[in-house]
This record gives C-alpha cells, sequence and structure tokens, in this order.
C-alpha cells in the first residue's frame, strides 16, 4: 500500500508542475507545488489530497509524472471523477493516480516508440513516438517541466490501469 501511495503522489505532484515550470521556478518547486500552482492541475490536486498521496508526491523521487488537466478528467464519462473522489474509493483512486507515476527521471528525450514503462501502481504503460508521444493514447501536450524531485508530463487524457 505504501508504494502504490507514494506512485500516486509522484503522478499527482507531476501533473501540477507543467505550468510553473513556464515561469522559471520548476526546479524550485516540488511536483505537487507546480501543480498545486496551476489552475489546470485542480481536478489533479484534489485527487491527490483524496487519496492521501500529498507527503508521497512531494518526497524526494525522483518521479516521472503523466498528468492529466482538469480538461482529461471532464473527459471521464459523467460521474467518475465523483465516484472516485468518495473515500470508499481510495484504492481506486490511488491505483489510477500511481499508474499516471513512473518511478525515476524519465526525459522526452529518453522515449522511443513502442517503450514499456513500468508504474507505481504496478502496470506498464505504452510510450508512442509515431505523429507525437503518447502515453496509453494520451497526447503528451507539454513534456519535460523539471521539478525538484523529477519531471510532469502533461497529457489531454487520463489514462487507466488495464
Amino acid at each position: 500500500m505504501l508504494r502504490r501511495t507514494y506512485l500516486a503522489l509522484a503522478t499527482a505532484a507531476a501533473v501540477m508542475a507543467g505550468p510553473a515550470l513556464a515561469d522559471g521556478h520548476g526546479n524550485e518547486m516540488d511536483i505537487v507545488d507546480i501543480a498545486a500552482g496551476n489552475e489546470s492541475f485542480s481536478t489533479l490536486v484534489a485527487a491527490v489530497k483524496a487519496a492521501d498521496l500529498v507527503e508521497t508526491l512531494k518526497g524526494d523521487g525522483p518521479f516521472t509524472v503523466f498528468a492529466p488537466t482538469n480538461a482529461a478528467f471532464a473527459a471521464l464519462p459523467e460521474g467518475t471523477v465523483e465516484d472516485l473522489l468518495k473515500p470508499a474509493n481510495k484504492d481506486q483512486l490511488t491505483a489510477v493516480l500511481t499508474y499516471h507515476v513512473v518511478p525515476g527521471k524519465v526525459m522526452s528525450g529518453d522515449l522511443s516508440d513502442g517503450m514499456m514503462a513500468a508504474t507505481v501502481q504496478g502496470g506498464e504503460v505504452t510510450i508512442g513516438t509515431e505523429g507525437g508521444v503518447t502515453v496509453d493514447g494520451a497526447n503528451v501536450v507539454q513534456a519535460d517541466i523539471e521539478a525538484s524531485n523529477g519531471v510532469i508530463h502533461v497529457i489531454d487524457g487520463v489514462i487507466m490501469p488495464k
């Protein structure tokens, strides 16, 4: 459970870090700080808090977080986010969030087409590089947002464990 929590936090933190790097402060802030400072990640931040992953994602890392935007969460079937945020579904929420986190700092230049990356959740995501970078089919819309404890890649979809 600790490993799962650690990964979920890492994922949430990475998503939030995207906008902070744009102003040059990414290396001074951790993944959670970056995400919390960007309104585009308010749903992700709320999910990380609900899953009790904040402290994990503020940890040393390094983590690579594939961070979905608010629009990505909004594109899920109606009621999905609300259901995941219920206390009774904390384990499921944690699994979804930690599926977005990969141990280590993986920059976009390290990716190759068809590459498989083990997630903190325990599953693997598939990386695509043909016609743009994808993670399990979600497009990377902003890459390489560096944080003090890893890197965030912003994605346009919420990826689900298989």
